[in-house]
């Protein structure tokens, strides 16, 4: 019987893990924009809206380890809660993600893709608190906006969940088709994790 992965893994353990064990599955599970930027040689793209989407077809047709990965942690964590209730063992999450990944010296294949979902959130709640203050200049209660932005970074940070990237993973350049997310879904779920890119 195989050893039972850890809960976390960080960039070392997973290369001690690829070599011992070639059955394991990296599953990325950023928008498809972030993982077409950035992403670890040999990883398969299953966003985490398309596990959200498809959750009753979690039932894999394996029992390869599986390590999930995301920009920093917390994406992946959710995805683990996911195919924990879909009755999915042998899963661990890449500590500290692909920063960490890359910090470490792991190495990425990098092409143009969309930002990192963090770096748009930091974007749009920019342009929301710089449009309240200048706009409370013409109409005092805008600055509220800012306010209301603030006490939703200050939660976000607080309950490591994010609304706003929650929003924002909704909009095209972040999403996936549902056709593509059954497709999507096989490198996860399927025999022998049919590549979609790596």
């Amino acid at each position: 019987m195989p050893q039972a992965l850890p809960e976390t893994v960080n960039t070392a353990q997973v290369r001690e893990l690829r070599e011992a064990d070639p059955r394991i599955r990296l599953i990325d599970v950023r928008a498809p924009g972030e993982f077409a930027s950035s992403h670890v040689p040999g990883s398969y793209n299953v966003p985490l809206d398309v596990l959200r989407d498809h959750r009753e077809e979690l039932a894999a047709q394996h029992g390869d380890p599986v390590v999930l990965v995301c920009a920093s942690g917390a994406r992946a964590e959710q995805a683990r809660t996911l195919l924990e209730n879909a009755g999915l063992d042998q899963l661990s999450v890449l500590r500290g993600g692909i920063t960490g990944w890359e910090q470490r010296g792991g190495e990425l294949n990098q092409e143009r893709g969309t930002w990192a979902m963090e770096r748009q959130v930091r974007l749009a709640a920019g342009l929301l608190v710089l449009t309240g203050v200048v706009a409370s200049i013409a109409y005092e209660p805008l600055k509220w906006i800012a306010g209301f932005v603030g006490a939703g970074l200050t939660f976000a940070a607080l309950s490591d969940t994010c609304a706003m990237s929650r929003v924002l993973g909704l909009l095209p350049h972040n999403r996936t088709s549902s056709t593509d997310g059954r497709a999507l879904l096989e490198a996860l779920t399927g025999p022998t994790g049919a590549e979609t890119r790596g």
